[in-house]
């Protein structure tokens, strides 16, 4: 699990970030797509455990294996590419543009949302034995999770909109961490004990992440949950989204570019100290 130091792993980055923009269209719709598949079947498993164990840290605990697959077949998740192509874009790469960075972002949320969508489609026919009986139990669950998380937040008002922003930033703070965690080893054991630290924690905490919930809500509204589309738009996933880029790039990418890539001038040894002069 050999380590890599930040300087170096900050490069990879930047490099991944730059390779992310210059993409073609067909690659990063596939690998999109392919991501918020996996990731919304791995949602799915771990309400599926909390279920059927009554314990939500084992369905915390496990859900990071969605994560740790889709990265390593190389797919893209939004929450990764908020803090990755922007890197490439502050690093001055040749021809990277805020419209390369901005039409990458576009093209990994319609990828990520249709592969969600499907899975939800997929799994609310099992859940419903397409359709021709009520939701089993965990359709049931992932139902009142969706109104919880819509009208829940609704309720509150101006302070539940604040909550929902503040747990994106939250949920891509750790999110991104993951992606980045992979970088910091060059075996797959370590890449995969990089990144499954904090995707559990996020999961556990109930922080808000715009890709999984593509697929929670959806599945709410095809499985009879008590709220609208436009309660899932408005008091979720435009929000979560705005929070996970806020999050991703402050906390993650920003703060890594600033400490590693574009290092500050060290203090020069025996600079002169401040003269300390006796009152009178």
């Amino acid at each position: 699990m050999a380590y890599v130091s930040p300087a170096d792993f900050v490069t990879k980055m930047i490099d991944a970030g730059e390779s992310k923009v210059f993409m073609s269209t067909r690659d990063t719709l596939i690998r999109a797509y392919m991501a918020g598949a996996i990731l919304a079947l791995a949602a799915s498993f771990a309400v599926t455990i909390n279920v059927q164990t009554g314990q939500p840290l084992a369905g915390a605990v496990l859900f990071p294996v969605g994560f740790c697959l889709l990265y390593l077949m190389g797919f893209d998740l939004l929450t990764g590419v908020f803090t990755l192509t922007p890197l490439a874009l502050l690093d001055k790469r040749p021809g990277v543009t805020i419209g390369g960075v901005l039409r990458n972002w576009g093209l990994v949320f319609i990828g990520n949302f249709a592969g969600a969508m499907t899975v939800a489609l997929m799994m609310a026919v099992v859940f419903t034995f397409g359709f021709t009986t009520a939701p089993n139990a965990v359709g049931q669950a992932i139902g009142h999770i969706g109104e919880g998380r819509t009208v829940g937040y609704a309720a509150h008002g101006a302070g539940g909109m604040l909550t929902l922003f503040i747990r994106g930033i939250l949920c891509n703070w750790m999110v991104s961490t993951g992606v980045v965690a992979a970088m910091m080893s060059t075996s797959v054991p370590g890449k995969v004990i990089g990144m499954w630290m904090p995707i559990m924690l996020f999961f556990y905490m109930g922080f808000e992440h715009s890709i999984v919930n593509m697929f929670l809500f959806p599945s709410g509204l095809l499985l009879g949950g008590n709220f609208s589309i436009g309660d899932y738009l408005v008091w979720n996933e435009i929000p979560t989204v705005i929070g996970n880029l806020v999050g991703g790039i402050t906390f993650v990418g920003l703060t890594l570019y600033a400490t590693h890539a574009r290092t500050a001038a060290k203090r020069e040894p025996g600079a002169a100290k401040p003269k300390l002069v006796a009152a009178e």
